[in-house]
């Protein structure tokens, strides 16, 4: 009876332990659909945009994009999302140059009260753009900055919300042109028991200067996974475009991997 009792008691143990790493990997995942949770992350994501001028070109633009989250007192958390672009870019005109390179940074802060106000996961603040190009034909060379915010809701596997930023340059290359763009991303994704999420978005850009939209829509497929102790999200997926400035690309196909570190 002594040994039937200790087996039962592990085997409850155990079935605790799974609960516990069950209720974990779902908090993980949907933490991942935030874009301003509590929780260091660094995601690559790999872009391919292809149909580029009349040559039918190809970019491939790796976005570096941690995110990295600050405690702020009891009440608040400081957020910052910086998005680190290297770029391969076959030349749009038949016999041109490709160029490879660094492109402009931008960096976000949020301030967001750690909890969700009548449902809703909030935060705001400044957004700044860096000249950080290594080729003139990969960045402005503009300084810039203006405001971000975002909002979502979290219940029963959907994420659904906005994220938008404004950016108006404030210094730079004076032979360049300036920069007034609205960038919007509306977003709706489903998680399922299995730490799979479905992902619908658009990643749209109002250029005010030259009076034009471009607005990709994004559908990807989304897994999160454990190696030893590290998990890790992997992200497929495609783009058509719908809107797009004159030699545009066409469509394109994103493969990202995103590192995870829970407090």
């Amino acid at each position: 009876m002594l040994g039937a009792a200790m087996i039962m008691r592990t085997a409850l143990a155990g079935d605790g332990a799974a609960d516990s790493n069950q209720a974990n990997a779902a908090e993980l995942a949907k933490k991942l659909q935030n874009p301003i949770a509590n929780l260091i992350s660094v995601p690559v994501q790999n872009n391919w945009d292809f149909g580029i001028g009349p040559a039918d070109a190809m970019r491939f633009t790796a976005n570096v994009q941690p995110v990295i989250p600050f405690s702020i007192g009891d009440n608040w958390n400081l957020i910052t999302r910086t998005i680190m672009p290297i770029i391969h870019a076959e030349s749009p005109l038949a016999g041109g140059s490709d160029t490879s390179g660094f492109g402009d940074i931008v960096q976000s802060f949020f301030l967001s009260p750690k909890e969700a106000v009548g449902g809703w996961i909030v935060g705001g603040g400044p957004v700044f753009l860096y000249p950080s190009a290594s080729e003139d034909n990969l960045g402005g060379q503009k300084w810039g900055a203006g405001p971000t915010a975002v909002a979502l809701r979290q219940e029963n596997g959907w994420t659904y919300g906005m994220l938008a930023n404004h950016l108006w340059n404030f210094a730079g290359s004076g032979s360049r042109q300036d920069v007034s763009a609205t960038f919007m991303q509306p977003f709706l994704a489903y998680t399922t028991k299995t730490f799979t999420t479905l992902q619908l978005n658009t990643e749209s850009t109002y250029d005010w200067e030259n009076t034009r939209w471009t607005v990709p829509l994004n559908l990807t497929v989304q897994q999160l996974v454990k190696f030893g102790s590290q998990p890790v999200a992997f992200t497929v997926g495609g783009r058509y475009y719908a809107e797009k400035a004159e030699g545009g690309p066409d469509w394109g196909l994103r493969f990202a991997v995103t590192l995870l570190f829970p407090k």
